[in-house]
C-alpha cells in the first residue's frame, strides 16, 4: 500500500488484522483502538481471552466470576476496562458513541457489589497493545492491520472472540468479506 494510501486510524476503531498475521499476540485479533496521538498508540485485544477470571485477579473482585481479556502483550499485570452505554464511571474516557475506557476504579467496585452496573456490558483486559510514534502507520502500510471503523455497540460484547473477527469482516463486504472465510492454515483448504 503506497503511503498517501495509508488510511489513518481514529480512536474508537477497530484494527482487525490480515488473516495470515504469525504474531502469536495478534492473530486473528480484533484490536479496540484507545488513544492515538504523536506519541503513539494504545489499544486493547477485544477477542483473546486469558485463561483467568476477574475473582482470580483481584481481592476486591472476589464475587464477581467474569472473563478477563488479554489486551495484549505490553505490561500483562496491569488491569483495564471498557464499557458500553451511558457514561457511569468518574473519569472514563470516551473512545465512540456510548463506548467508555476506564474511569474511578473504587466507584467500579462499589457499582459492581451493589449490583447497579450491568456486567454484560463491560470487558476486562490484562495488558494492553501499544505502538511507538509512527509505529501502527508502519505497518498499516504493510497491510498488518484492517481498519474498520464500525461503531463498537453492545452487540460487539456477546459476539465470541471467533465470529468477532469474521463479522466485521462480513460486514466491511467487498475484499474483505472473502478475506473474513480465509481458513486459518490455507495448506488445510
Amino acid at each position: 500500500m503506497s503511503e498517501e494510501k495509508t488510511p489513518n486510524p481514529n480512536v474508537g476503531d477497530l484494527l482487525i488484522s490480515e488473516p495470515f498475521l504469525q504474531d502469536e499476540n495478534f492473530s486473528r485479533s480484533v484490536v479496540l483502538l484507545c488513544e492515538h496521538n504523536e506519541d503513539g498508540s494504545f489499544g486493547l485485544v477485544f477477542n483473546k481471552p486469558s485463561i483467568l477470571r476477574i475473582n482470580e485477579i483481584l481481592e476486591d473482585f472476589d464475587f464477581l466470576d467474569l472473563e478477563v481479556y488479554v489486551g495484549g502483550p505490553v505490561e500483562q499485570n496491569t488491569l483495564h476496562y471498557v464499557y458500553w452505554g451511558n457514561k457511569e464511571l468518574e473519569g472514563s474516557i470516551q473512545i465512540g458513541e456510548n463506548l467508555w475506557w476506564g474511569g474511578d476504579f473504587e466507584e467500579l467496585v462499589s457499582r459492581l457489589k451493589t449490583g447497579t452496573f450491568d456486567l454484560e456490558n463491560i470487558r476486562f483486559f490484562l495488558g494492553y497493545s501499544g505502538w511507538a510514534p509512527g509505529q501502527l502507520k508502519d505497518e498499516l502500510t504493510e497491510d498488518t492491520w484492517i481498519i474498520c471503523k464500525e461503531e463498537v455497540d453492545r452487540e460487539t460484547f456477546h459476539l465470541t472472540p471467533e465470529e468477532l473477527w469474521r463479522n466485521l469482516l462480513k460486514n466491511m463486504g467487498g475484499e474483505f468479506k472473502v478475506i473474513a472465510n480465509y481458513p486459518m492454515d490455507p495448506r488445510l483448504n
